[in-house]
């Protein structure tokens, strides 16, 4: 007897550093407005693009464990952080579809500057290969009003697709979803800890604990 496939997994990868209720809301509402049945967390090990992180990536990854914990759609994955190599998407993808094979749609969230900033990235053309990616927009800021290179926008162009289209196909749709931002960063949370500020509220509360605990960020 042949299972059926499982529906569309979002993967969310970040530096996480630290993962905060802004991220988690994004994924949440990814969940929701994509009909995904659960969302991967993926903390960067050694994010390519990014001054290295505050905290070690074991620490990034135990907060996103908390954090996700109360959850039951959400899942951590560690094996960005337990890489000895760059933290490269691509990379991610392939894994993941070697893991969970050939046909089960795999969701890439992303927001509108991480978006944009596409044609920066190693193998960037080649993530519809392996995923869909779904850009979060928020109020006054989308990709209908940016301006991008000629290359993206002819993506954009050729795949753009409803939400509900996502669980037909395995990869290669690009779609949009709307979310209320939070005005929560981890600069400024890094900044809160520094000063002796407290995070209550910016964070959900085992990891403003796991911050006390271990003197991050100080």
């Amino acid at each position: 007897m042949t299972l059926p496939e499982a529906g569309p997994l979002g993967v969310f990868g970040g530096t996480f550093d630290p993962i905060h209720y802004g991220h988690l809301r994004l994924a949440e509402t990814a969940r929701e407005a994509l009909g995904l049945t659960r969302v991967r967390l993926i903390p960067a090990g050694q994010p390519p693009h990014r001054a290295t992180p505050g905290a070690a990536g074991a620490h990034r990854l135990a907060m996103a464990r908390l954090a996700a914990a109360s959850n039951p759609a959400f899942e951590v994955d560690p094996a960005e952080v337990e890489a000895a190599q760059a933290s490269y998407t691509i990379l991610s993808l392939e894994r993941l579809r070697a893991e969970l094979g050939p046909r089960r749609p795999l969701v890439l969230l992303l927001g509108v500057d991480a978006f944009l900033g596409l044609p920066t990235w190693r193998r960037w053309t080649e993530l519809f290969d392996f995923a869909h990616l779904a850009v979060a927009n928020r109020p006054g800021y989308s990709l209908g009003g940016a301006a991008m290179p000629a290359a993206l926008a002819e993506q954009v162009s050729r795949r753009q697709a409803t939400p509900d289209t996502l669980g037909a196909a395995p990869a290669g749709r690009l779609v949009q979803f709307a979310m209320t931002p939070l005005a929560i960063s981890a600069t400024d949370i890094r900044a809160r800890c520094a000063a002796g500020q407290s995070l209550r509220y910016l964070l959900p509360p085992p990891v403003v604990d796991y911050i006390s605990r271990h003197q991050l960020y100080l």
